[in-house]
């Protein structure tokens, strides 16, 4: 065995170093996962009952020991049913950024088709003008199947007169969001996941929950019209940017098409409001 230098009657290994090393990271996007979000409180509550535990067991406090100690006994089942949707998070972040779709080589690529953003940026300035609500996502990588089969599949090219007729107050698709994928409408009346951040401004309703939990878990841009005030928002990688242009809508849906895929940055988990 080889070590790499010792302290007192520690004999420090490369594999140790390694293994702290790979233990760091993991807690690393562990709190970045959780950050900002209630379950730092379960786990801040899961930790502190931990810790009552180990100090009545070294006091020798029999009765309570035994009464929590049945109940870390079933803490790891209670920990994955209370941060089940914190792992689901964390295995897509894992799966995103260490398997791209691009680089699966049993893949057939697809060629993408162009992007009526004409006819979008069109439907969104009549959508604002007459502050009728509505919530759109653009997915470059995948067609988000799971969330499209939650609304009614569309599979429709993209025009001004449909997005309209969606989003009408009076249609039956308008509550919900429109999922566009390779210059296509796939479907309508889809349901998101809302984000269940307390740092969340007040003025922001449910439309922009769901739009901050799409972009925490999927690599998508959500574009957000506000039915009481009619104002454009975009949420990307957790991140929610209010108050901007159509000229400004249309840059960045075009930046994000065209851009290659990125890793998530470490900005993710934190809110950012630009006013």
């Amino acid at each position: 065995m080889i070590y790499l230098f010792k302290i007192g009657f520690l004999d420090v290994r490369w594999t140790d170093l390694v293994d702290i090393l790979l233990v760091s990271i993991l807690l690393y996007q562990i709190y970045k996962l959780l950050k900002g979000s209630v379950a730092v409180k379960v786990l801040l509550g899961f930790l502190s009952l931990y810790l009552i535990y180990l100090v009545v067991k070294a006091v020798q406090m029999d009765l309570l020991t035994n009464i929590l100690g049945q109940f870390m006994g079933v803490g790891v089942l209670a920990a994955i049913i209370l941060f089940s949707q914190e792992i689901r998070k964390f295995l897509l972040l894992l799966g995103k950024t260490t398997f791209r779709q691009d680089g699966l080589i049993w893949r057939r690529r697809e060629p993408k088709e162009a992007m009526n953003i004409t006819a979008i940026m069109e439907a969104v300035k009549s959508l604002s003008g007459s502050n009728t609500g509505a919530l759109i996502v653009f997915s470059r990588n995948t067609e988000l199947k799971f969330y499209a089969d939650s609304g009614d599949l569309i599979d429709a090219s993209i025009s001004k007169r449909l997005l309209m007729a969606i989003f009408n107050k009076h249609s039956p698709l308008h509550d919900g969001a429109v999922i566009i994928y390779r210059g296509k409408i796939k479907a309508a009346r889809c349901i998101l996941p809302v984000s269940e951040r307390d740092n969340v401004p007040a003025q922001y309703g449910m439309r922009h929950r769901a739009a901050l939990g799409m972009s925490d878990a999927t690599d998508t841009l959500v574009l957000i019209i506000s039915e009481e005030t009619g104002q454009l928002s975009l949420a990307r990688n957790g991140g929610l940017d209010s108050n901007l242009s159509a000229p400004e809508i249309r840059q960045r849906i075009n930046t994000y098409l065209t851009e290659k895929e990125s890793p998530v940055p470490e900005e993710q988990a934190n809110l950012e409001v630009a006013s």
